[in-house]
């Protein structure tokens, strides 16, 4: 399983940016997906999750901002961040767990299987 961010640059406070996280060796139709971020000397926080009947949950302080979603049929996951902060400027990173069973749902805390190298995003105020 490999996964592959893009899409990560530099913006002004309250621009809007997509990433995105290709998926190969995994349909990602199941299992649970993650959107992870760690800025410089800080802990890794999730900032969404998707499961496999799309639905998504998201940190506090991305709600109503960001929107996670994904493309089966392209094994693509998408990160559309809007009303961007500076201290939302981190390396965001797309992870995987394609064993999870939707009786269980996902959360920020399970296991996440895979990980990708991670997408820079830069906020400047």
């Amino acid at each position: 399983v490999q996964l592959v961010e893009s899409g990560g640059d530099s913006v002004q406070a309250w621009g809007s940016l997509r990433v995105a996280c290709s998926f190969s060796g995994y349909t990602i139709s199941t299992g649970c997906l993650g959107w992870f971020r760690q800025a410089p000397g800080k802990k890794r926080e999730g900032v969404a999750i998707i499961d496999s009947r799309d639905y998504t949950d998201y940190v506090a302080s991305v709600q109503g901002r960001f929107t996670s979603s994904k493309v089966n049929a392209k094994n693509i996951l998408y990160l559309q961040m809007n009303s961007l902060k500076p201290e939302d400027s981190a390396m965001y990173y797309c992870a995987a767990d394609p064993y999870r069973s939707p009786v269980y749902g996902c959360s920020f805390s399970q296991n996440f299987h895979y990980w990708g190298q991670g997408t820079q995003v830069t906020v400047s105020s």
